[in-house]
């Protein structure tokens, strides 16, 4: 664990000195979290780029470190150096002195430190009879990014193919997998790495979003309130914590210490809280969120028209923001769409500073357009799965979509329109609030802001009525990025609320808890520790350490079309693994996946097959028997390559 965090410091150094080269003005927190993200897209591409041409080794991963930490050059400038020594005095000058305010800063960020480490430390966990994981939605995920990570660390798997579907190119994002498999390389263990990971850039985006909203709506009290509202998102599914309640016996504490089901996405919900959902499952987006807010960081402030004497970000500026967004089809492409739909809006808006958001579009497009001829060419994903007409996002085709919305996301509307009405009138009346947690160089810039949520309004209205994946509901890697744009307004609702009478305060206390309840509900559930889901027996981890020791890295398996077969474990690549995510990339597994049961049911069209794939193992485990016609007898005529207790490995060639 502290080569890990030791590895993560380092990267956040580079990270951090680049931060000198596009943000002005930014308090010294903030640079480190914007740097442990940037040093992450930094160091992983690196290392992808060095490991395909030279393997993932020692060397690669030292010089893909170097070269991060060549990042610290920035400060050879006099210039950068005394704006960091300013940023360092002002940094040490609010740790001074105490007051209620500071106590209260210090207590939020104990509540997210000590949150995000039960939290992430319940993604993938050992015992004795094998691994684990505490997220209701983990099962499936988990294995898909360890079957990835070991294809790196032990398979030797560069140039990437897909680790689940043999001979195609791995399209999927797959930086955050490769930047773990480089710690594993070093000396650190895989769920340490992968703790340390999800752990620090869940604290950078709680640091850059309470930055971008306390931004673009001038107050500092809004941005602490927007990252409960994402990382506690949900709607009104504690209504039915009631009835569950109610349908039992036992007493309200070991009710709430075994919560029956989740209550933010289930039969009757979608929306899913955002970390139940989606940042302990996909961890690419829990690393490309913060990168892109990052960007949309500079975007607002290149949009936003500010005071005459408040700096305006220049071309180069624009230029490394771009060059970083760029890393984004590797890390998260859904995150890079979002940015390229903002910046093609503002431009319009604000033609004005065109300068700067070309700058930022070639940046991106010096990195983004390599890695996506490079990972379009070869890849089994069919584009035409990805886009398609579907109103309602999730809804049931009968389903009232107004009332979908109100369910999944509670008083999200009421407060957004609320809010926004706030800015406007603000707007017209030209006010000036003068109040003690304004942002310092931060106006309410009505009008900007209302403009500024435009290009997310669309992205809202384009996932309602197209499918921009193969399974709809991943349009939530779009809709994400519309409610976080969306917080800043109903902060603004209920900051306004706040202060206005003690009723109003009554008011806001209500909707805030009813906005974080079901989520709060869900978060909880994973934590306490009840759920305990096994995602490999012991028996699995000990055939795939076997195989690991005695096969080619390179080697082709066989095995069941499941999501945690041993082979994950092995780093070995498989012919086909669980049809689900291969589904939902756009893959036609399907003559495949038959192709598998006619080689389980053995005879002369499984040599035939066997030949024709080169598979050099087949594996028998208890999926393997359970497919139809298995016929374990026909391959007692190949050597037995590894064994132990249900799992046997036959050597094909």
């Amino acid at each position: 664990m502290i080569l890990s965090f030791f590895l993560i410091m380092a990267i956040t150094a580079g990270g951090f000195a680049l931060t000198y080269l596009f943000a002005d003005g930014e308090p010294f927190l903030w640079r480190l979290a914007a740097g442990n993200v940037a040093g992450s897209a930094v160091f992983g591409t690196p290392s992808f780029v060095l490991a395909c041409a030279f393997g993932l080794n020692v060397p690669t991963v030292v010089a893909s470190l170097a070269l991060t930490l060549a990042g610290g050059a920035v400060f050879a400038a006099k210039a950068n150096r005394k704006k960091f020594e300013h940023d360092w005095q002002r940094a040490k000058g609010k740790l001074q002195g105490f007051n209620s305010r500071k106590f209260a800063v210090f207590c939020y960020y104990l509540f997210f430190i000590v949150l995000f480490w039960l939290f992430f430390g319940r993604a993938m966990f050992e015992m004795p009879d094998g691994i684990y994981t505490g997220g209701s939605h983990n099962l499936g995920d988990l294995p898909f990014h360890l079957g990835a990570i070991f294809s790196f660390t032990d398979g030797n798997n560069f140039p990437p193919i897909n680790p689940s579907f043999a001979g195609a190119k791995f399209s999927y994002p797959f930086i955050a997998d490769v930047v773990t498999a480089a710690f594993m390389k070093l000396g650190c263990g895989v769920e340490e790495a992968m703790f340390a990971q999800n752990f620090s850039w869940a604290l950078a985006l709680l640091v850059v979003l309470d930055r971008f909203v306390a931004r673009v709506t001038g107050e500092w009290l809004s941005g602490k309130i927007a990252t409960f509202l994402l990382f506690f998102s949900g709607g009104l599914g504690f209504i039915w914590l009631v009835s569950d309640y109610s349908a039992q016996a036992s007493g309200f504490l070991q009710f709430f210490w075994h919560l029956p089901h989740d209550y933010t996405m289930n039969d009757y919900l979608s929306w899913g809280n955002s970390l139940i959902t989606l940042f302990i499952t996909q961890r690419s987006l829990l690393f490309g969120m913060p990168l892109a807010i990052v960007a949309l960081s500079f975007l607002w402030t290149t949009f936003a028209k500010g005071d005459e004497n408040e700096p305006r970000p220049t071309v180069s500026q624009a230029v490394v923001v771009g060059l970083l967004a760029g890393c984004l089809p590797l890390i998260h492409l859904h995150s890079l769409f979002v940015l390229f739909i903002v910046t093609a809006f503002l431009i319009v808006f604000r033609p004005a500073q065109w300068k700067c958001f070309i700058a930022f579009g070639i940046g991106v497009s010096i990195v983004a357009i390599p890695e996506l001829v490079w990972s379009i060419v070869g890849t089994a994903s069919r584009t035409s799965e990805f886009i398609g007409w579907h109103f309602g996002w999730d809804a049931k085709p009968d389903e009232n979509i107004l009332w979908f919305w109100i369910r999944n996301t509670g008083l999200l509307f009421p407060l957004l329109i609320a809010g926004m009405t706030v800015v406007y009138l603000r707007k017209s009346r030209g006010d000036k609030d003068e109040d003690e947690g304004k942002i310092d160089g931060a106006n309410s810039r009505g009008h900007d802001l209302l403009l500024f949520y435009v290009p997310f309004v669309f992205c809202f209205a384009l996932s309602n009525v197209a499918k921009l994946a193969p399974w709809e509901w991943d349009n939530v890697k779009v809709l994400v990025y519309w409610y976080v744009a969306s917080t800043p307004f109903i902060c603004i609702a209920l900051v306004w609320a706040w202060r206005t009478n003690a009723g109003f305060k009554i008011a806001t206390g209500f909707c805030f808890a009813i906005l974080i309840a079901s989520g709060g509900i869900d978060v909880w559930r994973t934590i306490s520790g009840h759920i305990n889901s096994q995602v490999f027996d012991r028996e699995s981890v000990q055939i795939a350490a076997k195989l690991r020791a005695t096969t080619e890295p390179r080697a082709l398996f066989l095995n069941a079309p499941s999501y945690n077969s041993a082979i994950v474990l092995s780093g070995r690549i498989s012919l086909i693994r669980f049809p689900g995510h291969l589904w939902s990339h756009g893959i036609d597994y399907g003559g495949r996946e038959s192709d598998v049961n006619r080689i389980y049911a053995g005879g002369p069209a499984a040599d035939a097959l066997l030949a024709k794939y080169g598979v050099d193992y087949v594996l028998f485990s208890p999926d393997e028997r359970a497919l139809p016609n298995s016929n374990e007898a026909y391959f007692q005529k190949y050597p037995i390559a590894a064994q132990l207790g249900q799992y046997r490995v036959f050597k094909i060639r």
